[in-house]
């Protein structure tokens, strides 16, 4: 990133580093959970931000009418192009594809708009929209951008846009969890995990496991996890029960994940995995092992989201 040290020179073109600088930082949070909704992966986020910064710097401020909205813009391309190349990377991932977990800060969950788009259930359903149509919802749905704002940043018409946005919002409408979930919901869940890990006793998890629940491990080939997804409170009960010693050698501690109650699985010390659930009903459906350690970097600190 360019230097920001202020120049004390009274030419006004001498301070066109600093005003670059200086607005793409304001926003910088703001276009990393742009580029991680579009993109689920904090470090393909991070490389669109280095694009986009150098993009910016390019730019003649003097002809650029609303800043945020042409940052956003510059954002969202480069991202559409890298959610192409990630899709074909993803065609040859081993296993199942989680998104990359995130620390999040307690103001995340405060904003439960917020906290509900970046939750790892609803990146799994953005997964199986179009990108096209992923850029059109996130961008209307998450940051209220008007359809002219979108049509500029995904090279389409305002028209076109609308029928995307009706498009993509049935589709997430039809996959999205049923229902609000609370945060004391999902910690009594997380509970009923941790119980049966500390004591080995499954019956209070089976209770709250919905009978088609499906759990995904993302090993990435280089941790150990199932490598297709494992379907049915049986089947999970019964993978769950072959790995409690691993599990509660594991040590598993609270912490806010994308917005949510999750837990990590430490190993002397080190994050091991990270473990979220998805709600429905008042019913586990979905359980999500991130194990890739490529993923788990991260999660020395936390990640700061906003719209």
């Amino acid at each position: 990133m360019a230097d920001t040290t202020r120049t004390t020179s009274h030419d006004p073109d001498s301070r066109r580093p600093d005003l670059a600088t200086e607005t793409f930082v304001a926003h910088r949070n703001l276009l990393f959970t742009v580029a991680y909704e579009l993109l689920g992966s904090a470090a393909d986020a991070e490389d669109v931000l280095q694009e986009t910064w150098l993009r910016w710097t390019g730019v003649d401020l003097d002809t650029v009418r609303d800043q945020r909205a042409y940052l956003i813009r510059i954002t969202t391309r480069r991202a559409l192009d890298r959610l192409r190349t990630l899709g074909r990377r993803k065609e040859s991932y081993v296993g199942p594809w989680l998104p990359e977990p995130l620390l999040t800060a307690p103001d995340v969950a405060e904003d439960v708009e917020l906290a509900e788009h970046v939750s790892m259930a609803m990146l799994l359903v953005l997964e199986t929209l179009l990108p096209i149509e992923r850029a059109v919802f996130v961008l209307r749905e998450v940051f209220d951008l008007d359809y002219e704002e979108i049509a500029e940043a995904v090279d389409k018409t305002p028209t076109a846009v609308r029928q995307l946005a009706y498009r993509a919002r049935s589709h997430v409408a039809a996959r999205r969890p049923r229902g609000n979930v609370s945060a004391a919901d999902t910690r009594a869940a997380l509970a009923a995990f941790q119980r049966a890990v500390d004591t080995g006793d499954l019956q209070h998890l089976l209770d709250i496991l919905a009978p088609d629940v499906v759990f995904l491990g993302d090993g990435g080939g280089v941790a150990r996890a199932a490598l297709s997804p494992i379907v049915g409170a049986e089947a999970v009960t019964a993978a769950l029960a072959a790995g409690l010693g691993n599990l509660a050698a594991r040590a598993p501690e609270p912490a806010h994940i994308n917005g949510h109650p999750a837990l990590l699985l430490r190993i002397d010390g080190r994050i091991d995995t990270v473990l979220a659930l998805r709600l429905d009903d008042g019913l586990i459906t979905g359980l999500y092992s991130v194990r890739n350690p490529g993923k788990l970097a991260r999660l020395q600190h936390e990640t700061a989201l906003h719209r």
